[in-house]
């Protein structure tokens, strides 16, 4: 009974040990194993042994992406506060085994790693930010991100980290800065808005004129043709009158008659259209027979031109 007591035991025993033996290292992960203190090698994940109560699996590293968020302020060139919330992404550089122990023995724990990554990286930004105004911090998220990368990734190839990416989601200023920034905006949006609308009067007057220049030349250009036509009517009818004078007078001859006759004949013609047609305004006549007399004359001279002709 003792004896089967005892390999009972020793089974047991060795089945602890063996148990003991292995050591399973997750997906995403890494182990360094110590001997008595002292770095020995590095697990791989999967199922790997070890040997008992000898070899301590000391650490269990992440090879995965780790992110973490930060809030920080810096100060410009010309004193303004600037306050970044920004989202730092990192991870370890590969799984070789100098950088493994680099991640392992370089800080005591993880808490002191995050402290001095967060806080490089703030020393960092505050040093660039400090040679900018504030107008130019705005736009220059990227300039930022890209002198933190120069800067910094060195310095984490020393701890066998690698910096991912380095996202700056916000930046914002001091109530009285941002208020200032916001009137300086709204005073050159006026500013394009008074110009814009100058232009745009200066188009539509400019416009009006030329349509104005351009009715006048227009209106100048048909009064000029109109006057034509009706100064070329008149000739016309001036040669009718004349032709229609010149034959009358020519049959009034051949009849043996008093040219003379035809103009008193017209003269009583324009009395009665003046009679006609004057609408109310007064004509006056001489209607004396020395005024008769005058008329007769006149219009017996202008025959006496036309028979000349």
């Amino acid at each position: 009974m003792q004896f089967i007591t005892g390999n009972l035991i020793a089974i047991i025993v060795v089945a602890l040990l063996l148990l003991k033996s292995f050591v399973v290292i997750q997906q995403g992960m890494m182990g360094v194993v110590t001997v008595f203190g002292k770095y020995r090698r590095v697990l791989s994940p999967g199922l790997n042994f070890t040997i008992p109560f000898i070899e301590v699996v000391f650490k269990k590293i992440s090879t995965q992406n780790r992110s973490v968020e930060m809030e920080f302020q810096a100060v410009t060139f010309d004193q303004a506060n600037v306050y970044f919330k920004s989202m730092l992404l990192y991870s370890v550089m590969n799984g070789e085994e100098e950088v493994i122990k680099r991640v392992a023995f370089k800080f005591i724990d993880e808490r002191s790693l995050m402290q001095a990554l967060v806080r490089t990286i703030e020393g960092t930004i505050r040093a660039f930010v400090a040679t900018k105004r504030q107008a130019e911090v705005l736009g220059l998220r990227n300039e930022i991100v890209e002198h933190v990368k120069a800067e910094i990734d060195n310095r984490l190839e020393e701890w066998g980290y690698h910096l991912q990416d380095l996202q700056i989601n916000d930046i914002t200023f001091d109530e009285a800065i941002i208020k200032s920034m916001a009137q300086v905006v709204a005073s050159n949006n006026l500013k394009a808005a008074a110009e814009n609308e100058g232009q745009a009067l200066l188009i539509t007057k400019t416009k009006a004129a030329e349509a104005e220049g351009n009715a006048i030349k227009i209106a100048a250009q048909a009064e000029r043709e109109a006057a034509q036509m009706r100064g070329q009517g008149v000739a016309l009818f001036r040669e009718e009158v004349a032709r229609g004078m010149q034959n009358a007078a020519r049959e009034m001859q051949q009849a043996n008659l008093d040219t003379s006759v035809i103009m008193f004949s017209m003269w009583t013609e324009a009395v009665k259209n003046f009679a006609e047609y004057g609408k109310g305004n007064i004509i006056f006549l001489d209607g004396s027979p020395d005024g008769m007399d005058k008329v007769m004359k006149q219009m017996m001279g202008m025959n006496k031109m036309m028979d000349k002709r």
